[in-house]
């Protein structure tokens, strides 16, 4: 089990070049990925994210690319020699418009806007693809690891109250049994009391009987909800992300505890019912951060 929260981080050097990669991810229904990088870096875009989906399945995640090159290998310069000539007419007639002298230096010139360029060779481009894409993988790795101490604490907070669930059915199980026992007596010295006699329709008692064992048994509800945290703690062993279909157990859970609750007078039960409610919302707020 992974948590959605986490972060990793790599740094690779080779020869001259540097790469730091840095991922961060909170809890989001669906994967939703986005890539800061260099803009001369910004053509792996694609490729980052898709690396990052091939391991990672849900979460907004944050990905943070720096790259540093102090070599010439893999280099060229362009310069822009007609935007150049531009730069250097306009401010001639700037300065013949002002009356000041000109004085115009190459070396200004070099500096305006997109004169010159530093172009990556198709080469190096495969290269530093190479290289980024491994220094990604080692920062995957440790964004998974800590995403998986995540999970495992999460993983073992659910079980124990999952464990706690299971005894609270197995008592209203037990409590459940007797009901009808119960109704029977109350109801006919109920009847005696009203009636004013010690004797009592037995046909009419029967039929209230039937009528009561039908709209009070819990049983299917006991069956169903034993059998969710059966898949629950299955779920739990698994490897692959199980996060969704754990969210749409708890939601059948709650519902068969409801059904339970409302079908059911005696109070002991109500209250392991609430009991119940309370720790399933404990375990629903957990798991919105489960992958």
């Amino acid at each position: 089990m992974k948590s959605m929260t986490g972060f990793g981080r790599a740094k690779l050097e080779k020869e001259e070049r540097e790469y730091l990669v840095e991922i961060r991810s909170v809890n989001h229904k669906y994967a939703d990925i986005s890539v800061k990088a260099p803009r001369n870096l910004m053509y792996l875009e694609d490729k980052i994210r898709k690396t990052v989906l091939n391991r990672v399945t849900r979460g907004k995640i944050e990905i943070f690319v720096s790259y540093a090159n102090y070599g010439i290998t893999g280099k060229s310069v362009i310069l822009n020699k007609e935007l150049a000539k531009t730069y250097i007419e306009e401010l001639e007639k700037l300065a013949e418009e002002t009356g000041m002298p000109s004085g115009i230096r190459i070396t200004e010139i070099s500096k305006m806007p997109d004169v010159l360029n530093v172009q990556l060779e198709e080469e190096s481009l495969e290269i530093i693809w190479s290289e980024l894409s491994e220094c990604l993988e080692t920062a995957i790795d440790n964004f998974i690891d800590m995403r998986s101490i995540e999970g495992n604490k999460i993983k073992e907070d659910v079980c124990n109250r999952l464990e706690r669930i299971s005894e609270n059915v197995k008592k209203i199980t037990k409590f459940s049994t007797g009901l009808v026992e119960e109704y029977i007596v109350k109801l006919e010295e109920r009847m005696k009391e009203l009636l004013k006699t010690n004797e009592v329709d037995q046909t009419r008692l029967a039929q209230e009987i039937v009528i009561y064992s039908d709209k009070c048994s819990i049983e299917e509800e006991l069956t169903r909800l034993k059998s969710h945290i059966n898949q629950f703690n299955q779920l739990l062993q698994i490897e692959t992300p199980c996060g969704k279909k754990i969210d749409f157990l708890v939601q059948e859970m709650n519902r068969e505890t409801n059904t339970i609750g409302s079908k059911s007078g005696k109070l002991e039960i109500t209250n392991l019912v609430i009991e119940i409610k309370t720790i399933l919302e404990d375990i629903r707020e957990q798991i919105q951060n489960i992958e």
